[in-house]
């Protein structure tokens, strides 16, 4: 009777996509990393915005975002606004970001020493000294997104990952920052200084990309490197000082002559043109004995397994 069995599959084992397997965060772990990125960004902007509007002490709160369909976002961004496209994040998402006419002239006002107050005259075209200064406050933003993406991990070998303007238009349709059907989520951004002016941006970022904006997101984990074996050049082990000696002569003594030995007494040694590096009973290698800066040194001639090698060791 055959006990041994010859067993197949009945089918291939299943291959999961890293999408499948890593478990994303719970909801009140997003809830946690998306309050974090709120609150680090508000105090990044705080900052950096400052330098933009004379020096100002700024106040800057992020609200919880709403839920929107793409369109619906859209539609209360209005169809004509400061609009810009930004790239950030350590994956390059790309997020929308927009001010009103009447916001941008008076953030350029206060840059040039004014009183930054938003009054109820808006141009139909915005100047071009406001759209400059958009554009730089789009930047600044932009690369504050980024760093509070980052959180409390430092940022990838290289620096910060480019955070920029892609493109700006007065229609925020036109830049398509998202799929008309597709969820978004929208955050209102309030500044305020201690003059008591209050400037409000929108930013609009699809809910697919948020994910990757938040601390932890849009980084790959770095391939593990195979464990090298340690060895006598690396840490830890090549700091352990090794004691070594030369054996200059071996010669035999009967045990009566070295009983009968005096100070005075002379011993000839046959010294050979090759004596042996010894670390406690391991040969290391061979070599002549000679001196190098007045001090008595071998040159290693030869070693176990390895060509010969030029210098004296002392």
């Amino acid at each position: 009777m055959r006990l041994t069995h010859d067993f197949a599959p009945a089918r291939a084992a299943a291959m999961h996509c890293a999408e499948l397997v890593n478990r994303g965060p719970r909801p009140e772990e997003a809830a946690a990393l998306m309050a974090a990125w709120r609150r680090d960004l508000a105090r990044l902007l705080a900052d950096d915005l400052s330098g933009l509007l004379s020096g100002d002490r700024l106040e800057v709160t992020i609200s919880e975002p709403d839920k929107l369909s793409g369109a619906d976002a859209l539609r209360r961004i209005g169809p004509i606004a400061a609009n810009s496209l930004l790239r950030v994040g350590a994956a390059g998402e790309s997020v929308l970001l927009s001010f009103d006419f009447a916001t941008a002239i008076a953030l350029t006002d206060r840059s040039f020493g004014g009183d930054g107050r938003i009054t109820g005259a808006v141009p139909e075209a915005l100047p071009r000294s406001a759209a400059l200064l958009v554009e730089e406050a789009a930047t600044t933003i932009a690369g504050a997104i980024t760093r509070a993406g980052f959180g409390d991990m430092p940022p990838p070998a290289g620096g910060t990952p480019r955070a920029e303007v892609i493109v700006r238009s007065e229609s925020a349709a036109r830049l398509k920052p998202f799929a008309l059907d597709a969820e978004a989520f929208m955050f209102t951004i309030d500044i305020a200084n201690r003059q008591g002016c209050m400037w409000r941006a929108s930013l609009a970022v699809a809910a697919e990309r948020m994910p990757r904006l938040l601390p932890g997101g849009g980084r790959r984990a770095s391939a593990r490197k195979p464990r090298t074996p340690a060895t006598g050049m690396a840490a830890p082990f090549a700091g352990v000082p090794l004691p070594l000696h030369v054996v200059l002569a071996e010669f035999d003594l009967s045990l009566a002559r070295l009983q009968s030995l005096s100070p005075g007494d002379t011993i000839p040694l046959a010294m050979g043109r090759q004596v042996p590096l010894m670390a406690g009973e391991t040969l290391i290698g061979h070599g002549s004995v000679g001196t190098a800066e007045d001090r008595m040194a071998i040159r290693l001639t030869r070693l176990p397994n390895s060509a010969s090698h030029q210098g004296f060791a002392r």
